[in-house]
């Protein structure tokens, strides 16, 4: 089975489409692991032993494991979460040509899916896209703010800039194997791009902490009911707000809620 098929599995498992940021701020973490010899490994651990009844994914982003002990605690991580059949998007937004794309399509030797960037164009992505296997979500209209710079500009054919990443991403779906970033805080564009690509899967960022639509994200986010929705800060940082005795139950209860708040729209 590729990626997918996986996922589409892990989903009917689970009755679920939250996926959940593992992006562990090390000036966040609670002290009950900061003694640990990787003390972001022993913070993943925790949450996804809290989380993983209602996980359809988790989303580790690469930016937070950067250094000999974060790549130790992320290939933890991903054992680990595999282990609970659980499969692993890196937010890695990796792109590059030749020998360098190469290189970075080695994190799915341990990873079921990545994310990429498309700006390089089709040869950047193409050691991603061979990979039959692995997913690629392949940035299309995203989360923050900025987005809008560049992803909403018009071409000369009336098309903007985030609709031709998605036809040229519905093109290039040659293994089955791609899907689309494309955040909850632009409903209208999030929408538009569905009816566009009705068989690409949407991974949706931006419901939480970023204040992004959940409705829509849960309408238009899977496709043939394969699709995610992710949630970082708003489900392993949701201790905070109640003190550390709270961690990890109440990652527990949020991510259990962000499960039945999607549910309700699917």
């Amino acid at each position: 089975m590729n990626f997918f098929d996986r996922l589409e599995r892990r989903i009917e498992a689970t009755n679920s489409i939250v996926c959940i940021g593992l992006d562990p701020d090390q000036s966040r973490l609670p002290n009950s692991v900061l003694d640990h010899d990787l003390p972001r490994w022993a913070f993943n651990r925790q949450v996804i032993d809290a989380t993983h009844e209602y996980a359809a994914a988790y989303k580790p982003n690469a930016a937070f494991y950067e250094d000999s002990d974060g790549w130790k605690a992320l290939k933890e991580t991903i054992a680990y979460a595999q282990g609970k059949n659980v499969p692993v998007i890196v937010d890695a937004k990796r792109a590059d040509i030749g020998n360098t794309a190469r290189q970075y399509a080695n994190l799915l030797e341990d990873a079921d899916a990545i994310t990429v960037n498309p700006y390089m164009g089709r040869d950047s992505l193409q050691p991603f896209l061979s990979n039959r296997n692995s997913g690629v979500f392949i940035l299309c209209r995203t989360s923050n703010s900025g987005g809008a710079d560049i992803q909403e500009q018009e071409l000369t054919d009336g098309r903007r800039v985030f609709e031709l990443t998605a036809d040229l991403a519905a093109s290039w779906n040659n293994n089955d194997n791609v899907g689309l970033v494309v955040g909850a805080t632009a409903p209208d564009e999030l929408e538009m791009i569905r009816e566009r690509v009705p068989d690409l899967p949407f991974l949706v960022p931006g419901v939480g902490a970023q204040g992004g639509d959940m409705k829509a994200a849960a309408t238009y986010g899977p496709a043939h009911e394969v699709g995610l929705v992710n949630s970082t800060r708003g489900i392993i940082f949701a201790w905070e707000e109640y003190g550390e005795q709270a961690f990890p139950d109440a990652v527990a209860s949020a991510a259990r809620s962000l499960k039945q708040n999607l549910n309700q729209y699917r």
